[in-house]
């Protein structure tokens, strides 16, 4: 038998140094995931003008940003369980391609049901991050792979942090239209740099895709989400958003019956059930809902009319400037998770990452009047956002099989999206019920605003608590398998031998 050929990277020996495509592999996939963040934050700073600008309801409008978020909810998993099964590099080309048609079509359209279809097309972006993740776990050694993943996980904070403040420059000084026709640049930019830069893994899993499960957590989910997202609008106690709660119990019950007992199913329930990998779900629907409270609270803190007593009354760009430390803190401080994780594990990285969270909320607690400080708390929550959402995919990666890591992380990125929705929707309702008049309109009260910090912050340490009940690291199977259509698995340093 012949032997086999050298290779590139960790799998074979002698390793080649890498070819330039090999060495910006990390440097793309962390600009889709930048992108894609980018691509989710530059609707807000229209949200004011939309109305206007479309001619419709501000009901209509706010679904510009709920058809976002159903949709990357949705296609997250089902996405990467495809990655998994056809291609990772096909299926993350398809997504970004996805992002990128649904940015034209909102440069061409000012019509709003075009643009609640486009922004749905573009939270098919959403898996970028899972899929890039299960690419880095396939593509790289171990010693390089903490890193990257770390930095790959930053990337939702670092592209939010910088879409704002260039959304609002944008449509301060441009038409509107302009900002889509600059993302849809980028996107088709992102499109041709996967396909040229990212190699297709080999790393499969055969069989058949299940349609019925990716219908059915289709329903469940959008049921659940609509509801959560719609419930501040339509009134929690009211019949569609009960019955939408209902329908989602009903429609998610059946889903796990037939993902239990079906051969191939869109979600292992049998791998979500070890503690190390349910545990890790819990704690990423904590982590976003402590995250994401940070980002809604701060910028209507400083956009609030000075007239409240405690409103600073910046305008969109300038408050896009003040959430920009927070995004320049992710990228620094994503090495440092990865190295706090080689060391100690990740489940204390995101212990440590929790606690961070928490500490910042105390800080927006004890003053949230000064802008200084204000920015402080704030860039100390992302901190502690870095050290957490880089955690977590290591310990998906560390508990699942090769073959199954994007959809895992698909999973997990669903669960911080639940967390981020729940969030938005109990900060919603607590500064609802703490409002004020200035000037004849109802302002949220700087104690609604304090409630809200105590809330993340409390969510925080059971975020907290939930990592350090995880069961110990164990180190990761490091050599990658290869599965056949027939469903054999061999090493995957054996192939071309």
């Amino acid at each position: 038998m012949d032997q086999p050929a050298p290779t590139t990277g960790h799998r074979g020996s002698p390793a080649a140094p890498p070819s330039l495509r090999g060495r910006l592999t990390i440097p793309v996939l962390a600009f889709g995931g930048i992108l894609m963040a980018v691509m989710q934050t530059v609707v807000v700073p229209l949200l004011p003008d939309l109305p206007r600008l479309t001619h419709s309801s501000a009901g209509a409008v706010s679904w510009t940003v709920t058809a976002t978020l159903l949709a990357g909810a949705v296609l997250t998993p089902v996405l990467g369980r495809a990655g998994d099964m056809y291609g990772k590099r096909r299926v993350l080309t398809g997504a970004l391609a996805l992002m990128t048609l649904g940015s034209v079509m909102c440069a061409l359209s000012s019509d709003i049901t075009v643009l609640i279809v486009a922004r749905a097309l573009q939270g098919a972006a959403a898996s970028v991050v899972p899929l890039s993740i299960s690419i880095l776990r396939d593509e790289l050694p171990p010693e390089r792979r903490g890193s990257a993943v770390a930095l790959m996980s930053s990337t939702v904070g670092i592209g939010a942090a910088l879409g704002l403040p260039l959304a609002a420059l944008v449509v301060q000084y441009y038409d509107w239209h302009t900002m889509f026709w600059l993302t849809s640049f980028l996107g088709a930019l992102g499109v041709a740099a996967v396909w040229w830069a990212v190699r297709e893994s080999p790393v499969r899993e055969s069989g058949r895709f299940d349609v019925l499960g990716a219908l059915g957590l289709a329903a469940g989910l959008t049921c659940l989400l609509l509801g959560v997202s719609q419930g501040g609008q339509w009134g929690w106690g009211s019949p569609r958003v009960l019955g939408l709660f209902g329908a989602a119990v009903l429609v998610l019950a059946l889903w796990w019956w037939q993902q239990l007992r079906t051969g191939q199913p869109l979600v292992d329930l049998h791998l979500v059930a070890r503690p190390r990998v349910g545990l890790s779900h819990v704690a990423a629907l904590l982590t976003g809902f402590a995250f994401y409270a940070n980002s809604l609270v701060t910028a209507q803190l400083v956009q609030a009319p000075k007239a409240t007593g405690y409103g600073l009354g910046l305008s969109i760009v300038a408050t896009g400037l003040c959430l920009l430390p927070g995004g320049v803190t992710m990228l620094l401080f994503s090495p440092l998770s990865a190295r706090i994780s080689a060391s100690r594990g990740p489940r204390i990285t995101l212990a440590l990452g929790a606690a961070v969270i928490a500490c910042g909320y105390a800080v927006r607690i004890a003053d949230s009047r000064d802008l200084w400080m204000i920015i402080l708390g704030a860039t100390v929550v992302s901190t502690g956002t870095t050290l957490a959402y880089s955690a977590l995919p290591t310990l998906i990666l560390r508990a699942v099989p090769a073959g199954q890591t994007a959809s895992a992380n698909g999973v997990n990125v669903l669960m911080r999206t639940i967390g981020q929705a729940t969030s938005s929707a109990a900060v919603a309702a607590v500064l609802t019920h703490h409002t004020s008049l200035v000037g004849g309109a109802p302002i949220a009260t700087l104690h609604g605003y304090l409630l809200a910090f105590v809330m993340a912050g409390v969510v925080a340490l059971a975020a907290g608590a939930a990592a350090l009940s995880i069961p110990g690291d164990k180190a990761p199977d490091d050599t990658p398998r290869v599965r056949s259509r027939a469903g054999s698995v061999r090493d995957d340093a054996l192939e071309g031998a």
